[in-house]
C-alpha cells in the first residue's frame, strides 16, 4: 500500500515585526481593539521588493534540510498563495527555477485560507496513486503589499501578515507509522463575496482602472461577521466529519493545528470540541493571519519545539474565503 508521510517541515518568517501599536500611527485603531476582536498583537512583513516565492524558497530550504532531502530530489511541487508574485504564471514555476530544478511539474492552489488543505490532499493522491516518490508542497503569503494601511481599510488590514511553510511529502508502505490518513473537502459558492477581492477582473473591460483604485476595489472585502458565524461551525463539523469517517474520537488527537483566522474562532471551536488550550495550537498573536500558509508555519513551530512527536495523532483544519474548509488527519 503506498501512503504519504511527512518528511521534513520548515517556516520563515521576514524579520520586521509590525505591532499593533505600530499601526495605530496609520489608521483610527487601538492595541486594545485589535486584541479583543482578534487576538492578534503583531504580525510580521516583508520589505519591498519580497515576494512570497522568496519567502517560499527559505520555508522549502529549511523542510528540506530537516527532511534530508538534496533538491533534486523533488519530483513535483505544489505552491497555496493567494498573493503570487505576478498575475501569471503562478510562483509554483518560479520555485521551481529558484530551486535550480530540472523540468519537474508544478501546481499552484488558490484557495486562499484553505490552500494548503487542498494542497496537501492533492499532493497526497499523486504520491498515493503512484505518480510521484517526494513532492514538495509550500504555502507563501505577502499580504502587506496589498492591504488599504489606512482606517478606510482597517478591518482587514489588521488581520493579515507575511509568512512562508513547507513540507516535504514522501510515499511510505509502513500504515503502522507516521503517515496522512485521509482529507474532508468542501466549499459553498454562495457566500463567494462575503470574502473576496473583486479586481483584477477578465469580467471587466479593462479589467483594471484607475476608477476602481479610487473606489477601492482592490482590497479585500470581508464580511466579518458572517465569516466568523460560518467558521466556528465549519471549522468543527469538519474535525467531526474527519473522526467520525475513521471511527475515532476528540480525545484520541494530540494536536488540532487551525488556520489561524481570528482568536475568537479558534477558541470558540476548542469549546465546542471540550479540548484543552494545550490541545488546539495558536500563534496569531505573533503573525496574524497568513492565510495559505499559517497551516505550514503552525505545523513546523510544533515539530521544532518537541509539542508533536513522532507518532502523535494531529488535525489539521481550515476555513476561508470561498467559502471553502476542509480538514486532514496524520499520525506525524
Amino acid at each position: 500500500m503506498r501512503l504519504t508521510r511527512i518528511a521534513g517541515t520548515g517556516h520563515y518568517l521576514p524579520e520586521n515585526v509590525v505591532t499593533n501599536q505600530d499601526l495605530e500611527k496609520l489608521m483610527d485603531t487601538t492595541d486594545e481593539w485589535i486584541q479583543a476582536r482578534t487576538g492578534i498583537k503583531e504580525r510580521r512583513f516583508v520589505e519591498p521588493g519580497t515576494g512570497s516565492t522568496d519567502l517560499g524558497l527559505l520555508a522549502a530550504r529549511a523542510a528540506l534540510e530537516e527532511a534530508g532531502w538534496e533538491p533534486e530530489d523533488i519530483q513535483f511541487i505544489v505552491f497555496a498563495t493567494l498573493s503570487p508574485d505576478m498575475y501569471f504564471p503562478g510562483n509554483g514555476v518560479l520555485l521551481q527555477k529558484e530551486l535550480g530544478l530540472g523540468e519537474v511539474g508544478a501546481l499552484d492552489v488558490r484557495n486562499q485560507c484553505t490552500g494548503f488543505i487542498y494542497g496537501l490532499s492533492a499532493a497526497d493522491a499523486y504520491i498515493r496513486m503512484g505518480m510521484y516518490d517526494r513532492i514538495l508542497l509550500v504555502g507563501a503569503e505577502v499580504h502587506s503589499a496589498g492591504m488599504q494601511m489606512n482606517t478606510e481599510g482597517r478591518d482587514t488590514a489588521v488581520l493579515f501578515g507575511d509568512g512562508a511553510g513547507a513540507v516535504c511529502l514522501e510515499v511510505t508502505d509502513n500504515s503502522d507509522s507516521s503517515h496522512i490518513i485521509w482529507h474532508h473537502l468542501h466549499s459553498d459558492g454562495r457566500f463567494a463575496e462575503e470574502l473576496c477581492m473583486y479586481v483584477p477582473s477578465a469580467k471587466r473591460r479593462p479589467w483594471l482602472t484607475k476608477e476602481m483604485i479610487d473606489e477601492g476595489l482592490i482590497y479585500p472585502h470581508m464580511n466579518g461577521r458572517e465569516v466568523f458565524r460560518h467558521a466556528v461551525v465549519k471549522f468543527h463539523a469538519v474535525i467531526m466529519e474527519a473522526l467520525e469517517a475513521q471511527g475515532l474520537s476528540v480525545e484520541s488527537l494530540k494536536l488540532v493545528i487551525p488556520h489561524q483566522a481570528n482568536e475568537r474562532i479558534t477558541e470558540g471551536v476548542r469549546k465546542r470540541l471540550g479540548l484543552s488550550n494545550e490541545t488546539v495550537y495558536s500563534n496569531i498573536a505573533r503573525y496574524g493571519n497568513t492565510t495559505a500558509a499559517s497551516i505550514p508555519i503552525a505545523l513546523s513551530e510544533v515539530v521544532k519545539d518537541g509539542t508533536i512527536e513522532r507518532g502523535d495523532f494531529v488535525c489539521l483544519v481550515a476555513f476561508g474565503s470561498g467559502f471553502t474548509w476542509g480538514s486532514s488527519l496524520f499520525y506525524y
